[in-house]
């Protein structure tokens, strides 16, 4: 099965400058935003510049360099905010949603960085 980018979907238009964001990071092939309505204190969206629907699409389609870049980025990101625990920080969680059963809202891959209070267990029955 294809996957079928539409790329009129809001992040496309975010990386085309269509819509402005709150950009926290910028890489050569990744994105990090602050998320318009924040689940947590520290929110922040992680997509790739490429046109990849869902985390297995990009994991099969994209470049080595376009997967370094990304995950290198969402490490970034979460020095940036404070949170690696690595570094000091409390801890965060990161969650891809992918179709209809993961809730995907935007059907562009991106990985949410959720941090700043305790997140509870990660699925209720």
């Amino acid at each position: 099965m294809g996957y079928e980018y539409d790329d009129q979907n809001i992040f496309a238009k975010i990386l085309r400058g269509e819509i402005p964001n709150d950009t926290v990071l910028e890489t050569e092939h990744s994105l990090a935003f602050r998320d318009i309505a924040p689940q947590a204190p520290a929110h922040v969206l992680v997509i790739p510049k490429g046109a990849y629907v869902t985390q297995d699409h990009f994991a099969e389609a994209a470049s080595a360099d376009e997967i370094v870049d990304f995950m290198r980025a969402v490490g970034e990101v979460c020095r940036i905010l404070g949170v690696a625990p690595g570094a000091g920080g409390a801890g965060f969680r990161t969650l891809s949603n992918a179709g209809t059963h993961g809730v995907q809202e935007v059907p562009h891959f991106h990985m949410h960085v959720l941090a700043g209070r305790p997140l509870g267990p990660m699925l209720a029955a």
